[in-house]
């Protein structure tokens, strides 16, 4: 299982999301991250990530959740830890690889997500911690889900 990361900037009523321009997750809204590389943190991937992507540093990172996407189609199952961050340096930007844009939170494009992100993203803007299992079709359709709120992470 491939280990990753999201990061989700938060401001006030607002958050950042950024339409995936290339590669997995191509066409699909969602927060910053990627693979952690070898010899990296969780925490440092995070914040690589999201500097080359949109062009900010994270400054401070709260983890939110753990999610295990399984893909029997043969794309590499992930276990991607998501963060929230409220203070971090830049401006975001667009990259080669996301078009960053900011939502308010009541109008978040959840039909233009990843299927899962409408079950978990609510709990987590509300201050909830979650862990889930997401098992994915060959159309990245839900075909099983599992989704504790939990105390700790």
């Amino acid at each position: 299982m491939k280990t990753c990361s999201l990061v989700l900037l938060v401001k006030d009523d607002e958050i950042l999301l950024a339409l995936k321009k290339r590669g997995f997750g191509k066409d699909l809204w969602n927060g910053a991250g990627g693979k952690v590389k070898p010899g990296e943190t969780i925490e440092q991937a995070a914040i690589r990530e999201t500097q080359e992507e949109i062009s900010v540093t994270p400054l401070e990172l709260a983890k939110v959740a753990v999610h295990d996407f399984v893909f029997p189609d043969g794309t590499p199952d992930m276990q991607v830890h998501a963060y929230t961050c409220r203070n971090w340096e830049g401006i975001p930007t667009e990259s080669d690889e996301m078009a960053p844009q900011w939502f308010k939170i009541k109008d978040i494009p959840y039909e233009l997500m990843w299927d899962d992100d409408q079950l978990w993203l609510p709990l987590v803007l509300r201050g909830k911690l979650v862990t889930t299992r997401f098992s994915f079709d060959a159309d990245n359709k839900i075909t099983d889900a599992n989704l504790k709120i939990v105390h700790t992470l």
